[in-house]
């Protein structure tokens, strides 16, 4: 028994350190929240949807306090602390539903994510890192039409399961190896061209991915989430990496992976 115990410990440690959210997408449900799943190329517009979302007081919040290397000055963040109170409270009340577009649910998801994910690290700041935080990640947190749930749901039983994998380069966990935080808000006006250039910048970002034909070293987003990344309906990593590159790395080639740094995405 002791040793079952201590294997499970063990496992679960080693899932902790592996993964943004803590957890897969598998055994995640959606918490009653719409997937709506994107078919065939994603469009941005508006004219699709029973709600468009008003972002503009967290656009403003983002340009104001992120740079356009995505780190965050958490410090002003914490002094407009109301103001950020009064987007996530416009957030709170709506009530997403398969009425929605699918452009509208996830701008309003990935925003939802970032924004909470913002006021977790204020909440608790100073912080070396958000992994310094209880439960950043599986404590029910973010209230949406009364109910509450977690940063995890949000990524892996609502945005993973819609079909749109330009996502992972979109919500930003506040460590310094995760995507930047795009310092404009998502909207379905523009989520497409969006996604394609937090994607296309992340990828090409040496920071994060050594890009090469035959040795190429990249992010361990695409190790922990590399059934996502799909080509022609199958899964593919490199086939999706290179959509977004010029020196295309040889399908034949072995994926090595970057250490992950957790220390916070915080301008100096």
């Amino acid at each position: 028994m002791k040793i079952i115990i201590k294997t499970i410990v063990l496992l679960f440690i080693v899932g902790s350190i592996q993964s943004c959210s803590l957890l897969g997408a598998a055994g995640i449900s959606s918490q009653g929240q719409p997937t709506k799943r994107v078919e065939g190329k994603l469009v941005s517009t508006t004219a699709n949807s029973s709600v468009n979302v008003d972002h503009t007081i967290w656009d403003n919040l983002l340009r104001k306090y992120v740079n356009n290397e995505g780190l965050v000055d958490y410090e002003g963040f914490k002094k407009d602390f109301e103001t950020l109170e009064d987007y996530l409270k416009i957030l709170s009340t709506q009530e997403p539903n398969d009425d929605w577009s699918v452009q509208e649910l996830l701008a309003y998801y990935i925003n939802s994510y970032n924004a909470y994910t913002v006021k977790l690290i204020v909440e608790n700041y100073p912080v070396n890192s958000i992994k310094d935080i209880d439960g950043p990640w599986t404590k029910p947190y973010v209230p949406i039409d009364g109910r509450e749930i977690t940063l995890a749901t949000i990524e892996n039983g609502v945005l993973r399961k819609m079909n749109e994998p330009r996502i992972h380069f979109a919500i930003a966990c506040a460590s310094m190896s995760c995507p930047p935080l795009l310092n404009e808000a998502y909207t379905a006006g523009k989520i497409n061209e969006q996604l394609d250039r937090v994607t296309k910048d992340f990828i090409n970002n040496e920071k994060f991915n050594e890009i090469s034909a035959t040795n190429p070293k990249v992010s361990m987003i695409f190790k922990w989430y590399e059934k996502d990344y799909t080509v022609n309906g199958k899964k593919d990593v490199i086939g999706f990496i290179n959509n977004y590159v010029d020196t295309k790395i040889n399908a034949s080639a072995t994926l090595q992976y970057q250490n992950y740094n957790w220390d916070l995405n915080e301008q100096e």
